[in-house]
């Protein structure tokens, strides 16, 4: 749903391909589509339960490892893709060169002032940085009380970031997007566990910090003034909807294709705007329009199954192979050089005194005996060694 909120919301609501005021090619359906934006705040409210879902038990080498491999093998294609489209018809965007299209592979881009190469990928480095921030907890541990500690923290430092002035504070605390995160990690603690005051304390005070900002929001993504209630409404309801899954009243729902729905949600995020925008000019004036936008939603469905199938799940699971390996060394190599030698040494000791077939020790360990004899080095290897 807020994948399909999204690309409505950029078909029907904006110039794109158009080439005028969508008001005009969609008297009725714009009046609605244009506040499909939302689904990017419920994005990160789905994003702040599944994330804290997925890293329970689980080290930080595994979230690094889950999460490259879950964003960036479709990311590469679809920057490679939409580059391609754009740049042979650039007739609704361009690419400036090749040197950006490089630097968006790093999914950095926004760090270092450099445009995206498709207008969706700006919420890829908000969620980058929640992963960033949510790596402190997986890296000390996932629990309940850390989740929450995480929750107030962020929290307080997203409503200091609006009277501070700091760039710094304010990039990592993401004052407009945070509450939806925090929410979504106080209704995955609900689902683990059971809801509370504190955690229905932290949704509430996370939807009003959400409902303040929607304002701002609402006039960010309109070409001109329209009425901010429904926006308002649009974010209750998705926290209203996510309270419900949290609490288990919608666990009877266990219809099969809504997994492989969810599987597409990514590649079809990735790749509708820019290169639907050009096939909505390419043949605006071909097809009628509401005709166009439903054809094109359909493509676009394809195109994000093909990206799946063929991109996601064969290169995901090599990099998620490759990616373990790495650990894999990075940890056995990650032993202090100290201890490395203690175990060495102790099992060269012991080895070569079977060999020669010595007694290790006859007398008892308590014996008296002048330090740094033979007998009292290799009990000592011994020791460290165990």
């Amino acid at each position: 749903m807020a994948a399909l909120m999204v690309v409505v919301f950029h078909y029907v609501a904006l110039r794109g391909g158009w080439g005028q005021d969508p008001a005009n090619v969609f008297p009725n359906a714009h009046l609605v589509a244009r506040y499909g934006f939302l689904g990017v705040e419920v994005f990160f409210l789905i994003s702040g339960f599944v994330i804290c879902m997925s890293t329970w038990g689980r080290s930080l080498g595994d979230f690094v490892v889950s999460r490259a491999c879950r964003i960036y093998p479709a990311y590469w294609v679809a920057i490679f893709l939409t580059a391609g489209v754009v740049t042979l018809w650039p007739q609704v965007r361009s690419v400036k060169n090749w040197d950006v299209v490089l630097t968006n592979l790093t999914m950095l881009q926004q760090g270092l002032g450099v445009w995206d190469v498709d207008g969706v990928y700006w919420t890829l480095f908000i969620e980058l940085k929640f992963y960033v921030l949510f790596a402190i907890v997986v890296a000390t541990g996932v629990t309940y009380r850390k989740c929450v500690l995480f929750c107030g923290l962020w929290t307080v430092a997203a409503v200091s970031a609006g009277q501070v002035d700091n760039k710094l504070l304010d990039m990592w605390a993401m004052p407009l997007y945070s509450p939806y995160f925090i929410a979504g990690i106080a209704f995955y603690l609900m689902h683990r566990f059971k809801p509370t005051a504190l955690l229905w304390g932290i949704v509430g005070i996370s939807l009003l910090l959400a409902e303040h900002h929607v304002p701002k929001r609402v006039a960010d993504n309109a070409n001109s003034t329209i009425a901010t209630w429904p926006a308002t409404l649009g974010v209750f309801l998705a926290f209203v909807l996510m309270a419900l899954i949290a609490t288990g009243k919608l666990n009877r729902i266990q219809w099969p294709w809504l997994a492989k729905a969810g599987a597409l949600t990514y590649p079809l995020y990735l790749l509708h705007q820019y290169i639907g925008m050009t096939i909505i000019h390419g043949l605006r004036t071909r097809v009628p329009a509401p005709l166009l936008v439903a054809g094109l939603m359909v493509v676009m469905l394809f195109a994000a199954w093909l990206l799946h199938r063929y991109v996601e799940r064969p290169f995901g699971k090599r990099m998620r192979d490759a990616l373990k390996k790495g650990m894999e060394e990075m940890r056995r190599n990650s032993v202090p050089p100290a201890r490395a030698g203690a175990g060495s040494a102790s099992e060269g000791s012991l080895t070569a005194g079977l060999r020669e077939g010595l007694p290790l020790l006859k007398e008892p360990r308590g014996y008296d005996k002048p330090a740094g004899s033979d007998r009292d080095r290799v009990g000592a290897a011994q020791s460290d060694g165990a």
